[in-house]
């Protein structure tokens, strides 16, 4: 019997691998004497399970990585001070990208990264597959067992994958786990055009959906575990996934790159509806995951006491080894005056709060919404009510003599001449830019104080059933013999009855025909849609890019609300004002670049085009 140390002696490789090296030894290296052999990770389900467990903590939070983290990139949000993004630095370590050698036994969220991390992953998943299947094959155990090891291992696979294809592009897809002495010149270790890369991890979830169950508490393995297992990677994970990855590869973006033709590629887009039909079929027939009804929508993002987020909506979300809410990005969104989070504030721009339409479901230039740009918030869509803080929106339990017990986000009181407390440049000093806070992640209102924030559950969602009704509408829109009123081959729904799906919950009308009659017209809906409902979820920055509309001009201006709160209490004087315009060009930043010491570690591992 091999020692186990000699699996992962020798993985220094070019993709950051070697960095796998200490931290595996430190799982499965007990000491150095020890007799530790493959069998005993790798021969029962129990130990291999162990081994998988280390993939879960590999996933990096969007929102709490870092010391202060800005993980929305496009035109959705505004602090203080320019975001590097903002001014066109894309190789700033703005968020979780590179920079801490992967260590999955340490449960700190905020010394987490995506390359690092996501290349050990992807090793371990090759070395768990090729103990399933290879010729190290020694696992023992029933043919659930190891389905749920396998299917597992083939989702990790193509989820790091995709976590790093979506920043930097196609990647040479590692399906084995490469030897100390293997040749790196070889073709098969050149980076792939993104669309086969994205291609390669809808495989790999294909079939990993093919293993998994649907939860596992219905399997005889996961009863050790019943009533825990929400977050145990499913067929519902796999499914999700697949048609995210479909849909990247079927992009205008990403198909422009491989054929020149900056439009959807419906066969692709076919395959990414019928992988998301498939999801979606699942949930009406098993009520796992489902839309959550509008009385208990807070609770998919935020939970007071500790409590879990995330509902019966969220499929997939972060891991819960760390809390760290208080001092993350989340709690950024709060009021420096709060005194809660420092002195830094996080706000949405006015240019996305105009995709929030109006409570009779059309948009704010329809000249039939009832849109007074004078009273610019009144019957706005209830999701405007429920992650949006206004002027006068109370933002506290305080007493009301407390000036943090109503947000004050004017530019002039005419009664009095003084700025808004929390308005930057206000009494306080560093507050509001865009003249809104979120309330999203955080629940600000008549109950909000310190102990409430320092007992908040706050998660930002990497996949929900909100999210997979929209894509289903996307990519059935799109799709080969596709459009509005189509529908996938394994789903009974429309594209228009999806999307109005997630729409109807929160009571607003269906949209009348003249915006679902043709494909181009009904995109633009879902394209607003997803900016409302996917409001600050880590989702824009991509939608933008896949769309080939990062450097669109509708999407590069962040802009401000500025107004004066008249004797009445409303606004007047209102006005927009851009106060940045985003650094974009196409097709340079359609991809991140990759950090210059890994561009030259071979040949084939080249930088992005640009960078």
């Amino acid at each position: 019997m091999k020692k186990i140390t000699t699996i992962l002696l020798g993985v220094a490789t070019a993709f950051m691998l070697s960095l796998s090296v200490t931290s595996c030894e430190d799982y499965l290296d007990k000491a150095p004497a020890s007799d530790i052999g493959e069998a005993d990770v790798f021969g029962n389900f129990t130990s291999f399970q162990g081994f998988i467990e280390q993939m879960y903590n590999c996933i990096v939070n969007y929102d709490k990585a870092g010391a202060w983290n800005r993980f929305n990139f496009a035109d959705e949000n505004l602090t203080n001070s320019p975001d590097a993004f903002d001014l066109g630095n894309w190789w700033a370590n703005e968020t979780y990208f590179f920079g801490q050698a992967a260590n999955p036994f340490n449960i700190t969220c905020r010394s987490k990264r995506v390359w690092e991390y996501a290349w050990y992953a992807i090793r371990q998943a090759n070395i768990a597959l090729e103990h399933l299947d290879g010729e190290d094959d020694e696992f023992i155990g029933t043919d659930e067992e190891r389905n749920l090891l396998k299917g597992q291992a083939l989702f990790f696979r193509g989820f790091f994958y995709y976590e790093i294809c979506r920043y930097w592009g196609g990647m040479p897809y590692v399906d084995h786990v490469i030897g100390a002495s293997e040749d790196m010149t070889t073709e098969e270790y050149n980076r792939l055009p993104a669309q086969e890369s994205f291609k390669l991890m809808a495989k790999d979830f294909g079939e990993a959906a093919k293993l998994l169950p649907a939860h596992w508490d219905e399997t005889v393995a996961g009863q050790a575990t019943s009533g825990n297992n929400d977050q145990r990677v499913n067929r519902y994970f796999a499914l999700g996934f697949q048609g995210k990855a479909l849909l990247w590869a079927a992009s205008p973006m990403v198909n422009e790159e491989a054929t020149g033709k900056n439009e959807f590629d419906g066969e692709l887009c076919k395959q990414a509806a019928d992988a998301l039909g498939e999801l979606l079929k699942l949930s009406d027939e098993k009520r796992h995951y489902y839309l959550e009804p509008w009385a208990n929508y807070d609770q998919i993002f935020w939970m007071p006491n500790y409590a879990r987020t995330g509902a019966h909506e969220v499929i997939m979300n972060s891991q819960y080894y760390d809390r760290r809410v208080r001092w993350s990005a989340l709690a950024g969104s709060i009021p420096a005056a709060l005194e809660m989070n420092g002195t830094a504030s996080e706000g949405p721009t006015q240019n996305i709060i105009k995709n929030f339409g109006m409570a009779n479901g059309l948009p704010i230039d329809d000249p039939e919404s009832g849109f007074d740009p004078n009273d610019p918030w009144t019957n706005r869509d209830p999701r405007f009510d429920l992650m949006v803080v206004i002027d006068g929106d109370r933002i506290s339990s305080l007493e009301p003599a407390n000036r943090n017990y109503y947000a004050e986000l004017f530019n002039n009181d005419v009664t009095n001449g003084h700025k808004g407390y929390h308005r930057n440049g206000g009494d306080y000093g560093k507050g509001s830019d865009t003249g809104y806070y979120y309330r999203k992640y955080n629940g600000m209102g008549k109950d909000f104080n310190a102990n409430f924030a320092n007992k908040l559950e706050a998660h930002c969602p990497y996949l929900r059933m909100a999210d997979v009704y929209l894509m289903y509408a996307e990519a059935v829109n799109w799709m080969t013999g596709g459009g509005p009123s189509a529908k996938a081959s394994t789903y009974t729904k429309t594209a228009v009855e999806a999307f109005e799906a997630v729409r109807a919950r929160c009571g607003i009308p269906a949209l009348p025909s003249r915006y679902t009659s043709d494909k181009a017209t009904f995109f633009e809906q879902i394209v607003r849609e997803r900016a409302v409902e996917l409001l600050m979820e880590a989702q824009r920055f991509d939608d933008l890019r896949r769309w080939n509309r990062i450097a669109d001009p509708r999407y590069l201006d962040k802009t401000c609300i500025d107004f004066d709160r008249g004797a009445d209490g409303k606004p007047i004087n209102i006005s927009e004002r851009v106060i940045i315009r985003r650094v974009a060009s196409s097709p340079k930043m359609n991809w991140l670049p990759i950090q210059v010491k890994y561009t030259k570690m071979y040949k084939g591992f080249s930088q992005n085009p640009g960078w």
